[in-house]
């Protein structure tokens, strides 16, 4: 399968129980080819073991902050321009 995401910076936020001890989450912002060509977004993927889980949607524990952290990502990288 070809590569559709080119981050040009990330940053990795642990994630909480119950994940996996070493689960993260890997909030990106980069292009990603859509049909009308590349667009620059932010992406949250799943990291496990220190590989990306690119088929596997990000889910956060409700009684964690595990939302608030990686809100504080993205707002973080949103402020990164192209």
């Amino acid at each position: 399968m070809a590569q559709t995401f080119f981050p040009q910076k990330s940053i990795v936020v642990d994630a909480s129980d119950p994940h996996p001890i070493g689960t993260k989450y890997l909030v990106s912002i980069g292009y990603e080819m859509w049909d009308s060509g590349p667009e620059w977004v932010i992406k949250v993927q799943m990291q496990y073991a220190g590989k990306v889980s690119g088929r596997r949607s990000p889910s956060f524990p409700p009684n964690s902050d595990d939302f608030e952290r990686i809100s504080e990502a993205v707002m973080a990288l949103s402020e990164e321009k192209e």
